[in-house]
């Protein structure tokens, strides 16, 4: 996600903005910010385990927009790697990051 998708949309590119404007979002160059980092920090995130909910909630709503909304009236074959993001993102929002997270690291000192 961050290397594929998210590293070329920091700073989002002028057809970037338009696309994201075409989808009626006002203020369209932030949301644009938005979303390219919520694909590039959120999956750092996710690869992480660090802030695995709030990242994957992230990410998860950036796909949903893209899946829904920018590819609404595509063909299923150009969504389904959107879809398969949103999935993805949406078990991480549900299960966490797991036991060899960041996160879970980080609860372990907690409970010291």
């Amino acid at each position: 996600m961050a290397l594929q998708h998210g590293i070329g949309k920091i700073p989002p590119s002028d057809g970037f903005i338009a696309g994201v404007q075409k989808l009626g979002f006002p203020l369209a160059e932030g949301f644009a910010w938005a979303a390219g980092t919520s694909e590039f920090l959120g999956g750092l995130l996710l690869a992480l385990g660090l802030l695995t909910r709030p990242a994957a909630a992230c990410v998860a709503g950036t796909m949903a927009v893209a899946a829904f909304g920018r590819h609404a009236a595509d063909p299923f074959q150009n969504k389904e790697l959107a879809l398969l993001y949103l999935g993805v993102a949406l078990l991480f929002v549900a299960l966490g990051a797991g036991r060899y997270g960041v996160d879970a690291f980080l609860r372990r000192d907690e409970r010291v």
